[in-house]
């Protein structure tokens, strides 16, 4: 089931880049490419999307000029797969980032993740390099921490971030703290050079991506070159942090703080792209990466709206994410479908009303939107849409061929312990002897 929503997830999007593909290199009327994509951020975390605390206006105004996809799903409710899904357009078991040690919690990639990204991958920074694109990555990569694996080598031109999850702070005896790298280069690490303050939550990280994304943006529209930038701001993923004038102000506490702060950063990016005079030639696609993280809640989990469950489920609450496409001049203002009549948002929620006379995939949507209740499997509606779904999958895993995967072995010496440029600052740690084992978490 969830094969087939993503694969047609994966479709559309892709379907959408492609436009920017036709063009001949170099040529600065290719469309420039900005993907927004969040860190465990929910569906139900938008006000758009119902969330009672209406704190972002700046995401619901996006979805009043642009396109708006209550319908969007991941390509797996993790971080590393999905991420590796969107930038190949390929499933996890296609482009290796799975594991066969039985559970999905090993499907992403703490530091002693041995594998990473496959070299046989081609990713879409990749591909726009060949139509003359600059490329940056600003935020968290997730997809191998090995130098093999890191952006610049697979097709990113800059990337400012880290290779891992902010977790910590180590004190770098049995684990070091994750490094901060500007291209090829550590130039710090977090909760040392790059604080997060765990007791306050207090950290500077989204004003700094911002203004790597705005100097990305500026640099490349002096060189008059098209540009990709993959923005992968991670406030929201536990330990959530915000910035000092955010903190205390939501409703939702910290994790709503790191909500209105992401908001406040999107609104300022649209707001700069049309001071700029290019939001008419620039694509802007909205999402997160999986559901909210409940396992963090109830203090730093974000919402899934009416969906059952979130991130490491393939129910719906991990699998359907927010998700909103903006590009002034192409795509009309207002499109969407009107889905919580009596609550709408105006400009947004306000569109002629048809998807509830569409038949549904696996449950009746107007009864159990949430997948809450139990379903009986001997009622008619559940056989006649698996009579349907069931061919469908069957012929897919006949043809389907999966990758290698990435996400098996474990071991201490990969860590982030001296990662390139740590003697320029000092900060090289001893590497302990290699002693590779098969990954394994705890259920």
């Amino acid at each position: 089931m969830a094969v087939v929503l993503c694969s047609q997830t994966l479709i559309l999007f892709w379907a959408i880049i492609c436009c920017a593909l036709t063009g001949k290199p170099g040529n600065v009327l290719s469309p420039n490419i900005i993907i927004l994509l969040m860190d465990d951020m929910g569906w139900g975390d938008l006000g758009v999307f119902g969330q009672p605390s209406k704190e972002t206006p700046n995401l619901d105004a996006m979805a009043a000029q642009g396109m708006l996809f209550p319908n969007f799903y991941s390509a797996n409710p993790l971080c590393s797969p999905s991420r590796a899904a969107l930038l190949t357009g390929r499933l996890p078991v296609r482009n290796g980032f799975y594991t066969t040690n039985a559970h999905a919690r090993n499907a992403y990639t703490p530091q002693e993740i041995v594998g990473g990204i496959s070299k046989d991958e081609i990713l879409l920074p990749q591909m726009l390099k060949k139509k003359g694109y600059a490329s940056k990555i600003v935020g968290k990569w997730h997809l191998g921490h090995r130098p093999q694996y890191l952006p610049l080598e697979k097709g990113f031109d800059e990337w400012f971030g880290a290779p891992n999850c902010h977790f910590g702070p180590y004190n770098n005896s049995f684990r070091p703290n994750i490094p901060v790298y500007k291209n090829r280069e550590m130039v710090g690490r977090f909760y040392e050079e790059f604080q997060i303050d765990r007791k306050t939550g207090e950290s500077n990280l989204t004003q700094i991506y911002l203004e790597e994304a705005f100097d990305f943006i500026l640099d490349q529209i002096e060189m008059q070159r098209p540009f990709f930038l993959y923005w992968a701001a991670d406030a929201t993923h536990a330990p959530v942090y915000a910035s000092k004038p955010f903190l205390g102000k939501s409703q939702r506490g910290r994790y709503g703080d790191a909500v209105m702060e992401l908001d406040d950063s999107i609104g300022r990016l649209l707001k700069a792209l049309r001071f700029l005079n290019i939001e008419n030639n620039t694509f802007v696609f909205f999402t997160s990466d999986n559901g909210a993280a409940l396992s963090s809640g109830p203090h730093e989990s974000g919402s899934n709206g009416p969906f059952l469950c979130g991130k490491e489920t393939t129910f719906e609450g991990g699998m359907r994410e927010p998700a909103i496409a903006w590009w002034p001049g192409h795509i009309k203002e207002g499109t969407g479908i009107n889905f919580c009549p009596g609550q709408e948002v105006p400009g947004v929620t306000t569109h002629e009303q048809k998807e509830h006379t569409m038949q549904p995939i696996i449950f009746h949507l107007g009864r159990d939107p949430g997948e809450k209740f139990p379903i009986s499997v001997l009622s008619e509606e559940y056989q006649d849409a698996l009579s349907r779904i069931s061919p469908v999958v069957e012929q897919h895993k006949k043809t389907l061929t999966p990758s290698v995967p990435q996400l098996n072995m474990c071991d201490v010496a990969v860590m982030n312990w001296a990662p390139a440029g740590c003697e320029k600052l000092g900060k090289c740690l001893n590497v302990p002897k290699s002693a590779p084992w098969k990954c394994d978490w705890p259920h």
